[in-house]
Order: structure tokens, then sequence, then C-alpha cells
């Protein structure tokens, strides 16, 4: 590999922000899923949904540094 290279899983160390989409469940709750990191998590309410994505990401990193910046976005489209 070349110096200007890097593997995949290196840029992943190297993000500062994990962005995750939040959905409604359909049984209610909340859904929180890493956008690029598989990192999925839920919860009943919104607080308890960003301890869970905390924890989660803890637990995906282990002891590597994870990161401390987290973006939570929503959608909805109606066709």
């Amino acid at each position: 590999m070349l110096p200007n290279q890097m593997h995949p899983s290196s840029f992943i160390n190297m993000m500062n922000e994990l962005i995750f989409l939040v959905e409604e469940a359909p049984e209610g709750g909340y859904t929180a899923r890493a956008l690029g990191v598989s990192i999925f998590t839920q919860a009943e309410t919104e607080k308890e949904l960003k301890a869970n994505v905390r924890e989660a990401t803890e637990c995906f990193y282990g002891d590597e540094q994870a990161p401390q910046l987290f973006a939570f976005t929503s959608f909805a489209m109606k066709f």
C-alpha cells in the first residue's frame, strides 16, 4: 500500500463525527442507525436513544478512540 493510501478501516477510525439516521419504530420508540458504520440501537425515548447511541458506539470501537461528536438526522418521504 502506498503511503498516501489508507485502509478503509483506518478512515473510519479517523472520523471525528458519526451521523445517525433516527426513525420512529413501528412498534413505538425510536431506532438509530449509523451511516457508514455498522452501529444500530433503539430506545423508547429520545433521551434514552442518545444514551444508547453513545453506549453502542463505545462497544463498536472497543479500545480504539470512539468519535465524541454525534449528528442525528431523520427524514420522511411521502409518495
